[in-house]
């Protein structure tokens, strides 16, 4: 992993030295001796390598050192300006040269890509753990897609089964309500009819006399609801009476009774408490 960042600043910083260096050699050898510009160039290239393999002794060390990245940055640039420099002066081929003279400062931007992987790189057992963490992650987040999926089938079951429920109550009640209407309507008919009041006195004269013919439809009409029954039919008991009765049969054998022996006892004896109450009361007394 580490090749795929280090061989491609490797290459770019070769393919610019070796750039600067042959256009110093032309661009100066015609003003100054070749020995003089090879020199040159090769000072460039030189202080160029120097600030960079110190830089990265540095940051093996986990060190950083501005000044040295200041001048490391500086011999780039001049790197650039030569090449820009030279084209601008160049009589053929001046747009090649051109197109060429920001490979020194692509070399040093991949020297700092290089830099920042290697301060951010993790060992194999760091990227396994937080593959597993993502992959764990990942896993909750579709079971809980589904459980919400599967809730929400089930809520729309069950909404439509209530409604279809309530649709029939509906019509049955429907129904109900206009045969109860139909009869209604028959019954009303027949007690206001002339010949079933004479009908009525003709058969009650002979059985009942003195019954009036006149015949009362029932009342329909709402009902009053029941009343509903008490739970305890007996006077209920005071917390502190209570106490004292659950805590002698709680201790009417040795060891203690049991909650459930205890209650059982209680109900034989006549006593009368709600669950709730008796469950109260046993642990007042057992606290």
């Amino acid at each position: 992993m580490r090749a795929k960042t280090v061989l491609p600043a490797v290459a770019m910083t070769a393919v610019s030295m070796v750039l600067t260096l042959a256009v110093v050699v032309m661009w100066l050898g015609a003003a100054v001796p070749w020995p003089v510009a090879l020199v040159v160039g090769l000072g460039i290239d030189g202080g160029w390598l120097a600030t960079l393999a110190y830089e990265r002794r540095l940051a093996a060390q986990g060190d950083h050192n501005r000044a040295v990245t200041a001048v490391g940055w500086s011999f780039g640039i001049l790197a650039a300006g030569v090449l820009i420099a030279h084209a601008l002066t160049a009589e053929h081929s001046a747009g090649a040269w051109l197109a060429v003279a920001w490979l020194p400062i692509a070399a040093k931007a991949l020297w700092l890509v290089h830099a920042m992987w290697e301060r951010t790189a993790l060992t194999p057992v760091a990227l396994d753990a937080i593959r597993g963490i993502q992959q764990e992650a990942r896993d909750e987040a579709a079971v809980a897609r589904a459980r919400l999926r599967a809730e929400a089938a089930t809520e729309e079951t069950r909404l439509t089964a209530v409604t279809e429920a309530g649709a029939r109550v509906a019509r049955v009640q429907a129904k109900t309500a206009q045969t109860l209407a139909g009869a209604w309507s028959t019954l009303e008919t027949a007690r206001a009819g002339e010949e079933t009041g004479r009908a009525l006195t003709s058969v009650t004269a002979r059985v009942t006399p003195g019954v009036t013919p006149h015949w009362e439809l029932p009342v329909w009409g709402p009902t009053e609801p029941v009343a509903a029954r008490s739970l305890e039919s007996a006077p209920a008991l005071t917390d502190d009476a209570l106490d004292v009765i659950v805590d002698e049969i709680r201790t009417s054998e040795t060891p203690a009774l049991s909650y459930r022996e205890m209650a059982a006892r209680f109900r034989a004896a006549g006593h009368a408490a709600s669950e709730m109450r008796l469950r109260a009361a046993w642990k007042r007394v057992a606290a």
